[in-house]
C-alpha cells in the first residue's frame, strides 16, 4: 500500500545521507551546554531556512522553531539541542565537540544525548515537504532547552507562544524501539541550622552537618516504603549535592543544605515524596522544600515552575503507540520493540502536565548519556529520517479510521 511512498523517501535520505551526517557533526561542535543553545539553535535555524521550512523562529524562551504545513492537526518533533558540560577534561579520550567516528560510532557530547535526533527530524520534515506528505498535519521541529529542567521549554511554548500540539514525537535515544513512558522525579532541599563557635571547643556550638549526617543516614536507608510499578519501575532516591556555611574551616557550621533526586513511580506523588523525607528530616531538625526553577534563559526570559515532574505512560495499545510501531515495521521490514526510559525527558510535561500523547523515538542509547562516551550510530541517525519522514503519513491514516 504505501511502497512508492516508502521507496521515494528512502531515495531522497540517501540522497541527503551526507547532508544529515555532517549537519549532526555540524551541531555537535557547537557548545551548549545546560541552556546556552544560542549558538547551536541558530545554526539549526540556518540549516531550516535553506531547506526550505514554511516558519523558522526562536520562541520566548529562545528555543529555535521550525514548521512545515498548515493543516488542522498539530504534529511536534521534540529534540533538546542543550548538553550537560565537560566537566573533567582529562576523562574525555577525544575532543568531546570534534569527536570521533569508529565502526560506524559517532563519539561527541551530545552525539546520543540529544543532538541525535535533530539531523533525521529536520530533513524528515524536508523530504515530508518536497513529497507532499503532510497529510493536513502542521508539523513542528522543536530544538529546545531542556538539561537545566526538563520540561521547562514545552511548558513556555505552550503557555507563552500558543503552540499546543495534538500529538509529540519525543528524540531521547531509544535504541530504535518506540518508548511510552518514564518515571517522574521531584527535587527537594534540606536545611539544617546549627550554631557557630571556634573549632577548638565544639561542645560550644551545634554543627549543622553533624544534624545533617543524621539525615542523610536516613535517606540512604529509604525504599522499602517506595512503589514498584511493573511498567515504570521502582521509585528511588539519591543525595546529589551537599553545601555549609561557615565562617571559617576552623569554626563549626551554622547551616548546611543537601539537594535530593527523588524520583517517582505511579502511584507516587509529589506530597508522598515530600512526607517522606520530612519523616526523616524533621527530627534532626532538617526543613524540607520542593525546588523551583526561574533561572533565565540566554534571551534573559524566565518561566518559573516547581521542580516536580510527574510519571507517564502512554497505554501499550495507544493509538500512537501502535502508529510508531507500524511505521518501523513497514520502512524496516521487521517490529521494533517498547520500552521506556530510565532517565527523564520532556515528556514529564506533555504528557505527565498537559495529557498531549506522546511517543519517544531516536537513534542511541541513554546508557552513554551524560559520561565521556556519549555516542549514536551513524546509520541510525540516517534511519531515523526515514522514520519522521513516514510517520505522519501513518498516523494520519490511523486517526481516519
Amino acid at each position: 500500500m504505501h511502497e512508492e511512498t516508502i521507496r521515494k523517501i528512502k531515495a531522497e535520505v540517501e540522497k541527503y545521507r551526507e547532508d544529515i551526517i555532517q549537519f549532526l557533526r555540524d551541531i555537535v561542535a557547537i557548545p551548549s551546554p545546560n541552556g546556552n543553545i544560542k549558538a547551536v539553535a541558530e545554526r539549526i535555524g540556518q540549516e531550516m531556512k535553506k531547506l526550505g521550512f514554511d516558519e523558522v523562529f526562536l520562541d520566548s524562551m529562545g528555543n529555535i522553531v521550525g514548521r512545515i504545513g498548515n493543516g488542522s492537526r498539530v504534529l511536534l518533533y521534540d529534540s533538546h539541542i542543550d548538553t550537560v558540560d565537560i566537566a573533567d577534561s582529562d576523562q574525555w579520550q577525544w575532543d568531546p565537540y570534534q569527536g570521533k567516528v569508529e565502526n560506524g560510532i559517532f563519539y561527541g557530547l551530545g552525539a546520543g544525548d540529544e543532538k541525535n535526533s535533530t539531523p533525521g527530524m529536520v530533513y524528515g520534515l524536508k523530504i515530508i515537504k518536497d513529497l507532499g506528505l503532510t497529510q493536513d498535519f502542521t508539523l513542528y521541529y522543536f530544538g529546545n532547552i531542556e538539561e537545566i529542567c526538563d520540561g521547562v521549554a514545552p511548558n513556555s511554548l505552550v503557555v507563552t507562544d500558543k503552540i499546543k500540539p495534538d500529538f509529540v514525537v519525543i528524540g531521547e535515544p531509544t535504541k530504535m524501539n518506540i518508548y511510552r513512558g518514564h518515571r517522574g522525579r521531584v527535587e527537594m532541599k534540606v536545611t539544617t541550622k546549627g550554631r557557630t563557635c571556634h573549632a577548638s571547643a565544639p561542645e560550644r556550638g551545634i554543627n549543622a552537618v553533624y544534624k545533617m549526617a543524621e539525615i542523610i543516614k536516613g535517606i540512604s536507608q529509604m525504599g522499602d516504603e517506595f512503589i514498584d510499578d511493573p511498567f515504570l519501575g521502582k521509585g528511588s532516591i539519591a543525595v546529589t549535592d551537599i553545601h555549609c556555611k561557615t565562617p571559617s574551616i576552623n569554626a563549626l557550621p551554622d547551616e548546611c543544605f543537601i539537594y535530593i533526586d527523588r524520583r517517582l513511580t505511579f502511584g507516587e506523588t509529589q506530597e508522598m515524596a515530600v512526607e517522606q523525607v520530612r519523616k526523616v528530616a524533621e527530627p534532626h531538625g532538617g526543613v524540607v522544600e520542593v525546588l523551583e526553577f526561574n533561572e533565565p534563559s540566554y534571551t534573559g526570559f524566565v518561566f518559573k515552575v516547581d521542580k516536580y515532574f510527574p510519571a507517564w505512560a502512554l497505554p501499550e495499545d495507544h493509538l500512537l503507540v501502535k502508529a510508531g510501531l507500524k511505521t518501523y515495521e513497514e520502512l524496516f521490514g521487521k517490529p521494533t520493540g517498547v520500552g521506556k526510559w530510565v532517565f527523564s525527558t520532556n515528556g514529564t510535561y506533555w504528557v505527565g502536565k498537559a495529557g498531549i500523547p506522546a511517543i519517544g523515538f531516536g537513534p542511541g542509547d541513554e546508557v552513554y548519556a551524560h559520561s565521556v562516551l556519549d555516542q549514536v550510530p551513524i546509520e541510525d541517525v540516517v534511519r531515523s529520517t526515514e522514520f519522521y519522514a513516514f510517520f505522519p503519513t501513518i498516523l494520519s491514516e490511523m486517526l481516519a479510521k
